[in-house]
């Protein structure tokens, strides 16, 4: 098992490289997953910075001395992978965004596709919006990642329309008359944006939108599978294609 990862803030160390993990995530490791000393742990801002630590000693059920290493930086993988997800009903978008984050996706945009039956409006889409950007948070520290997903504030198709035609490869995933992602012609580098549309699919003015912005549609496979789930499935596809899998 790979060591557990925590978010911090900060990575001032006092001497001897010693660091104090309090608050929510010091009480979650000593009190949940009650650390000893000599186990070893990942600090991580969730944007790359990230540092090996190993446990010294515990102070009530909050707090964790740690002997921290040396700060490290991960670099932004190549291909970087947004999936645009359209809005499903219920608790089905934190689960495509708590796949997506352990799959590997790089940014995820929610979409208010005209076929949505969901609609983020006022205090409810600020709350919504929190709990995929908390579930991206929390499923990155799950997968062990030390580069956090980015979750965007909701998009418009106009908005989607224009991120499209800034990508290196623009796809839609749509299943009639459309050609298999597994062969799409992907970049070595660059950005990849990939649209997943509602349970009703992607009307035809949004695709051709989004064909205006130089996207293409593809399919997965024979089966049609739910909004909450093809954006996990695509990207598993595609990173596994581009090698960031290898």
């Amino acid at each position: 098992m790979t060591a557990p990862v925590f978010v911090v803030e900060h990575f001032d160390a006092g001497g001897e490289g010693r660091y104090v993990l309090d608050g929510p995530e010091g009480r979650h490791a000593v009190s949940v997953k009650r650390l000893n000393p000599g186990e070893e742990l990942v600090l991580t801002d969730g944007a790359g910075r990230w540092a090996q630590c190993v446990v010294l000693e515990t102070e009530g059920k909050d707090r964790l001395i740690v002997r921290m290493d040396a700060v490290r930086e991960e670099a932004p993988e190549e291909p970087r992978i947004t999936v645009v997800q359209a809005l499903p009903k219920g608790d089905r978008g934190e689960l495509a965004v708590e796949t997506m984050t352990e799959t590997g996706v790089d940014a995820i945009v929610p979409w208010s596709a005209s076929r949505c039956i969901t609609q983020w409006k006022g205090e409810r889409g600020l709350k919504a919006l929190g709990k995929w950007r908390a579930t991206a948070r929390e499923a990155g520290k799950q997968s062990r990642r030390v580069r956090f997903p980015e979750v965007a504030d909701a998009a418009t198709t106009k908005q989607v329309a224009a991120l499209l035609a800034e990508a290196d490869l623009a796809a839609v995933l749509h299943e009639e008359g459309s050609e298999p992602l597994a062969t799409a012609q992907l970049p070595a580098a660059g950005h990849i944006v990939l649209v997943v549309g509602p349970e009703g699919g992607v009307s035809p003015d949004e695709l051709a939108a989004f064909a205006a912005a130089g996207a293409k549609p593809y399919r997965l496979g024979r089966s049609v599978l739910r909004t909450s789930t093809a954006g996990t499935a695509a990207a598993a596809l595609l990173l596994g294609r581009t090698g960031r899998w290898s």
